[in-house]
């Protein structure tokens, strides 16, 4: 299951975050989110953990909790039902990449 945490604090690393929730199980993947074009952090990012018990587990606890400071947001990540990745740009206008049948 992939975990969205928010609100941390700029000094967290991947390795806080781990220590942190590996307590309630399995942790596969630890992501910190950075900016691309101007290298500034965001005060978001994800965890994954394999096991949706462990993960349920997690986020309740975890939840709310405070880390270094600031309290923590989390929550199962939510995915958008827009997904960009499938979208181009024609005439201006933003068209699916596969015609809509008429």
């Amino acid at each position: 299951m992939n975990i969205f945490i928010g609100n941390m604090i700029r000094d967290i690393t991947k390795e806080n975050l781990k220590d942190v929730f590996k307590q309630f199980g399995s942790v596969e993947t630890v992501t910190i989110l950075i900016d691309r074009i101007d290298g500034e952090w965001k005060a978001f990012g994800f965890i994954e953990m394999p096991n949706q018990d462990e993960a349920l587990k997690a986020i309740e606890s975890m939840d709310g909790k405070e880390l270094l400071g600031k309290n923590l947001i989390v929550h199962e990540t939510r995915y958008s039902t827009d997904d960009r990745r499938n979208v181009t740009r024609r005439g201006g206008r933003r068209q699916l990449d596969e015609p809509e049948e008429s």
